[in-house]
């Protein structure tokens, strides 16, 4: 496996949490943009010193992932998704603990979330909080995406992985959530607490870990992974935001979208991953939602040599593999969440994208 060194020079680090950063360094955000498939370390730097609790020499085990370990001597290098989730599979293996990116993500804060977790720092609210991570994350992480979502007076915070066959979607999951949590109890005050907790993995033999962290009820085997808390919430004012960082942040998150260049298909992916399991992901929707003819996405996407429907079904694959591999969630649900009307259809779907019966896959997974 060829050993992946730093695509990045090493950055102007973000800011340290016990020290009081100066403007120049927190706007120091990355130097390039991600391409596809890239993350920035940011939360997954916290592995290393989670193998070290475990007494692991944690750099034999990140070469092993094909990773370089000085990578993680700074929280804004990239490295490829694909890898980190090979190094969260090893990282499991090595320390028998099925909770390892649970105990990785805990360990992280608001500051993990580089330049965007400085914006959550300076937002007005928590809602402007929540909503600038949403729109901003893909500057840091091109793997996975997440979703703010209000019904009534409840909200829920979303965060789904989108690249093709990510491995230890469980674990990223779960630390995905944890670093959230920390992040909201950062902004509302550390006794802060969801309502319940929805993981999309199997109920793990001890559940304590999970319910000492988030404290409050975690349910498994669930189709998302999401943060369910009162919607009200979101209105609370951020304690020492100021307006004119918040501008300045704005501002060069700005520049380094704009300069993500084109990179359109993935655009799609990350739309599709948050809309997929709802009735509002159709062509006709997505166009719509971009403000552009149907006409116009297929043609852009065309270009980009993938349509729409092999993007669709491809993210439909992803999810299907992910809850099949890591949950218990009967085929019937799983077919309806994607759309399907019976779970006939969903299973002559599923054999044409792997070759198996969903059964069969789920019954590999299990054993792989």
């Amino acid at each position: 496996m060829t050993m992946i060194k730093s695509i990045v020079p090493p950055s102007t680090s973000i800011g340290r949490e016990n020290s009081t950063p100066t403007l120049p360094t927190v706007l120091a955000g990355p130097r390039r943009t991600l391409p596809p498939g890239y993350i920035h370390l940011g939360v997954a730097k916290e592995i290393a010193p989670t193998l070290r609790d475990f007494g692991i020499d944690p750099d034999p085990v990140i070469r092993e992932a094909g990773l370089d370990p000085s990578l993680f001597d700074d929280g804004t290098n990239i490295i490829p998704h694909a890898a980190l989730g090979r190094l969260l599979t090893l990282s499991v293996a090595r320390t028998n603990c099925p909770h390892f990116g649970l105990l990785a993500g805990k360990r992280a804060t608001i500051l993990s979330l580089g330049i965007v977790g400085r914006l959550m720092q300076h937002s007005e609210t928590v809602g402007d909080a929540m909503r600038a991570l949403v729109s901003n994350l893909s500057i840091q992480n091109r793997g996975a995406v997440p979703s703010l979502t209000i019904s009534g007076d409840t909200a829920l915070f979303t965060f789904s992985v989108y690249q093709p066959e990510a491995e230890s979607a469980d674990q990223i999951s779960d630390g995905s959530l944890a670093v959230a949590v920390n992040a909201l109890r950062a902004l509302c005050g550390s006794e802060w607490s969801p309502t319940e907790v929805l993981l999309p993995r199997a109920a793990p033999a001890d559940q304590e870990p999970y319910r000492r962290h988030f404290r409050a009820p975690v349910r498994f085997n669930q189709e998302s992974a999401s943060i369910v808390f009162p919607a009200q919430g979101l209105n609370l004012h951020v304690a020492g935001s100021d307006p004119m960082v918040r501008a300045l942040l704005e501002e060069r998150i700005q520049q380094l979208k704009g300069a993500q260049g084109s990179e359109f298909s993935d655009d799609i992916r990350r739309l599709l991953r948050t809309r997929l399991t709802s009735n509002h992901c159709s062509a006709d929707d997505i166009a719509q939602l971009l403000a552009m003819h149907r006409r116009t996405l297929s043609r852009r996407l065309k270009d980009g040599g993938m349509g729409y429907r092999a993007i669709a079904n491809e993210i439909r694959f992803e999810i299907a593999r992910q809850l099949l591999t890591d949950t218990q969630v009967p085929l019937a649900q799983i077919a309806a969440a994607l759309g399907y009307s019976e779970a006939s259809a969903f299973t002559r779907a599923f054999r044409r994208w792997s070759g198996q019966t969903p059964t069969t896959w789920r019954e590999e997974g299990h054993r792989g």
